[in-house]
């Protein structure tokens, strides 16, 4: 047995939306520890009290279920193996590789006393067919590469290190649970990186979109890997593509735009991009125009363009990014009349405005940072997040912490 390394804000999840009549699905990129967190809830209900044969654990990837790819073999099969006395607990692993798999779903809520756990490394499994059905029964566990904080208790490093070498460790190498095995050998790193990656761009996206093509969708990605944080929309990066060859020429600026938001899509469902919508702070409406991408995991970028210290400035922001979808925020990109806030950070009771820079040691950024915040006409907490350590934690009101120690707060 591999030893199952603790996630445990992802664990907690799980345990509060235990025996809710609620299907739990876990979704998120492939190889970024869902089917081990399943693990981890298994242990934790023999560990309290269930008995194993109430507890019926599947990874439908592997081999031993080849026979089960549609849904009436795969319900057969389940439905045989449930015990008549007690609440069962149905833990399906990859479960897109069973077609129509919704459908068994549905009829073991309605058959039997069970409570349901599912991963799948792709959004098809939460296509439109999939949501009709269930429509309001279940709930999306989104699962996300290490934080900063999981990967310091994920990695032992000598005495010696110090945080900030840690994190620049966490800047290059990313947060993929798997290269641990590696201790920081960039060669064989990348390698693992590289094998994940290829198995999402052909299991995950362009078997599932046979009209794709792949040195178009590898162009894309890079583009996009290129410019994280930077403004831009489908048209745009069209453009430059067609301009590169990448895309034909002389079909029209809105036939490359599309091209380009389809494969953005597919990027978006083999949960490796994040697409961000602009928010106009003023006017409170969200505007349909220009966002951002930001990119799962700092370790894919640096595997596909080689790692710049030149960067890094993009590279916090897409940190920050997803620290804020870890903590459970809707995130988007603020309008302030022309000038722009990097995040809006939204929860149903809260709200924050953040800036991200390398430094607000210059005078001139630390105008350029500060200006957003202040023309924002409301009282929610405004944030300024850099790489400074300064004894300085505060202009105006607006707060000036310390990246490290809010990502480890």
């Amino acid at each position: 047995m591999v030893e199952l390394i603790e996630r445990p804000a992802y664990l907690a999840q799980l345990i509060q939306h235990k025996d809710v009549d609620l299907v739990k699905i876990v979704t998120g990129i492939r190889r970024c520890g869902k089917s081990s967190l399943l693990d981890l809830f298994h242990q934790y209900l023999s560990d309290h009290g269930v008995a194993e044969a109430n507890i019926i654990h599947m990874n439908l990837e592997s081999l031993r279920y080849r026979n089960l790819s549609d849904y009436l073999t795969f319900y057969d099969y389940v439905s045989g193996r449930i015990p008549k006395v007690g609440k069962t607990y149905l833990i399906f692993d990859e479960l897109q590789a069973v077609t129509h798999w919704e459908k068994a779903i549905e009829s073991f809520r309605l058959d039997f006393d069970v409570d349901i756990y599912i991963t799948g490394s792709n959004a098809y499994l939460l296509s439109t067919e999939f949501s009709t059905l269930l429509s309001g029964r279940y709930v999306e566990i989104r699962m996300l590469p290490l934080s900063f904080k999981e990967f310091l208790t994920f990695y032992e490093f000598a005495p010696s290190v110090t945080v900030e070498e840690k994190f620049q460790r966490y800047l290059q190498f990313g947060g993929m649970p798997i290269l641990r095995e590696y201790q920081f050998n960039e060669a064989r790193s990348n390698q693992a990186l590289e094998g994940i990656y290829s198995t999402v761009v052909l299991r995950d996206i362009l078997q599932r979109n046979s009209q794709a093509d792949q040195a178009t969708l590898q162009k894309i990605m890079l583009f996009l890997c290129s410019n994280i944080g930077s403004i831009t929309s489908p048209n745009s990066i069209g453009n430059v593509l067609s301009g590169e060859g990448v895309l034909p020429a002389g079909r029209g600026k809105a036939v490359a735009g599309k091209t380009v938001e389809r494969y953005i899509s597919m990027l978006r469902s083999a949960y490796i991009f994040y697409s961000v919508g602009r928010y106009d702070v003023k006017g409170k409406q969200l505007l349909k125009t220009l966002g951002k991408n930001y990119i799962v995991d700092m370790g894919f970028r640096n595997m596909l363009l080689g790692y710049r210290d030149a960067d890094r400035g993009h590279i916090i922001e897409n940190i920050v990014f997803l620290e804020l979808l870890r903590r459970d925020y809707r995130v988007y990109i603020g309008k302030v009349g022309e000038t722009e806030v990097d995040f809006v950070a939204d929860k149903p009771n809260e709200k924050l405005y953040i800036q991200v820079t390398e430094s607000m040691q210059a005078l001139e950024t630390r105008e350029r940072e500060l200006r957003p915040l202040r023309m924002i006409p409301d009282n929610y907490e405004k944030i300024v997040l850099s790489m400074d350590r300064s004894y300085i934690n505060s202009y105006d009101g607006i707060k000036s912490l310390y990246l490290i120690d809010w990502l480890l707060s």
